[in-house]
């Protein structure tokens, strides 16, 4: 484990001031600590909540006023999604003053266990899994992190047994001494290379899940992922999945573990993608302390999250589905695997990545429905494989795919980008295609 000075907290400087930054701001207040807040693009409610704390805000300083703050502070705390190009984080290193996160905040000031879970794609459906099973074990769960809720809100409610935590590499980037009781890495694809400098930092924020591990860690290991699988930890306890060889794994047709099996017949969701978070919630549950019976009927009753392989209808043999929330390729290559002749809708703004991978999804893909501003990025990651139908709106997606679908398809909204050209969010993007689909074939 990596021993680390305790945090000064005499003038934290926190950057950004949304939902984490308040959070973090009133948990600094109530632990009597005061701290300056900078952020960027106020507005009449971050105004609001600093005048209601008496705490400073430094709206949209330049750098020079940014640097001045810097030298005071005896630490820096990022808001999640501050991007690596910023520059307090260059004057922070210049100064020599630290950074660190609400995970560091939380962890000491609560000694309760804690379950981290990372990962590019799966990251609120097995936090969600997880926070289920132990429930059902009879535990008091919340599912923290990369929700509405932060961790160091989470923490003032004394009667929860463990926190879930859902960590985002934006949260991981800037820890130093969180240090989870059990620790989960999904999954590892190129993404948010619009914030972070490299897919290097990008790499190693999501490894910081297990940089304090120690020989009390539980280190829950996608064995299948290269990328993973090279920066497990090397003490602690390993417990492995996604290989044929692996702790939980699927054996014909069982999820099994260290004496666990379960029919995947008897498992809610049960394509490939939704296998692999079977076996790594159950893995994490378990080691976390959910009972095995807990963990099957986890398993019998998940039956997902909106957004993400969402089934909205069935209409003349055509099946309609919402997978908004994948905004990278490899969760769409995951999406489509699932099925076995896909229309796809795809599209909107790319983050930088590079989407030519999406050739891979041909089968099962038969033709695309491109959209957005990426829509020619799309067009062109599929050349020749398949028809490709542009569209300039979602209903102009929808007729297109009506056109194109036959019996036997899916219509798979997975965008392999980000919402951002034409919707707030990818929730919103969800939302308009499942209204759109419903109202179209509503009986």
């Amino acid at each position: 484990m990596i021993d680390t000075e305790p945090l000064d907290l005499n003038v934290p400087l926190l950057i950004g001031f949304g939902i984490t930054g308040q959070a973090v701001a009133r948990a600094l207040a109530d632990h009597g600590h005061v701290p300056v807040i900078v952020d960027d693009r106020p507005n009449d409610d971050t105004r609001r909540v600093a005048s209601e704390l008496g705490i400073r805000l430094v709206e949209s300083p330049d750098k020079a006023q940014l640097a001045s703050e810097v030298r005071s502070a005896t630490v820096v705390l990022p808001s999640p999604g501050v991007p690596d190009h910023h520059p307090i984080f260059e004057l922070a290193r210049h100064v020599g003053c630290p950074v660190a996160s609400e995970f560091d905040l939380a962890r000491g000031w609560d000694d309760r266990p804690l379950v981290a879970i990372t990962g590019t794609n799966g990251k609120t459906t097995v936090t969600m899994m997880v926070t289920d099973a132990l429930r059902r074990t009879g535990l008091a769960v919340e599912a923290v992190g990369n929700t509405e809720v932060p961790l160091v809100s989470a923490i003032t409610d004394t009667t929860t047994d463990v926190f879930v935590v859902e960590a985002s590499s934006f949260r991981l980037a800037h820890s130093q001494a969180f240090a989870p009781d059990v620790a989960v890495w999904l999954n590892f694809s190129p993404d948010h290379l619009d914030a972070h400098a490299t897919l290097e930092a990008y790499t190693a924020a999501k490894a910081s899940i297990w940089a304090n591990a120690g020989s009390a860690t539980i280190s829950i290991v996608n064995a299948a992922d290269s990328v993973v699988a090279a920066h497990q930890p090397k003490v602690g306890t390993i417990v492995s999945f996604g290989r044929s060889e692996s702790d939980w794994r699927v054996e014909g047709d069982a999820l099994v573990g260290p004496g666990f099996s379960m029919s995947t017949a008897s498992i809610a969701r049960r394509q490939p993608h939704d296998l692999a978070n079977a076996a790594a919630a159950a893995a994490t549950a378990r080691a976390a302390g959910a009972n095995d019976a807990a963990i099957s009927s986890m398993l019998e009753h998940f039956t997902g999250l909106a957004h993400r392989v969402e089934f909205v209808l069935e209409h003349e043999g055509i099946r309609w589905f919402n997978d908004s929330k994948a905004t990278v390729p490899h969760a769409t290559l995951a999406a489509v695997g699932g099925f076995d002749s896909v229309v796809l809708i795809a599209g909107g703004r790319n983050k930088g990545l590079d989407l030519s991978e999406l050739a891979q999804a041909v089968p099962p893909v038969r033709a695309v429905i491109a959209t957005g501003d990426a829509g020619q990025e799309i067009a062109d990651a599929f050349g020749d494989l398949v028809p490709i139908h542009p569209a300039s709106s979602m209903p102009e997606a929808i007729d297109q795919a009506v056109a194109v679908a036959a019996s036997g398809d899916v219509v798979l909204l997975s965008p392999a980008c980000t919402s951002y050209d034409w919707y707030p969010n990818y929730k919103a993007r969800g939302d308009d295609f499942r209204l759109l689909v419903q109202t179209r074939f509503a009986s």
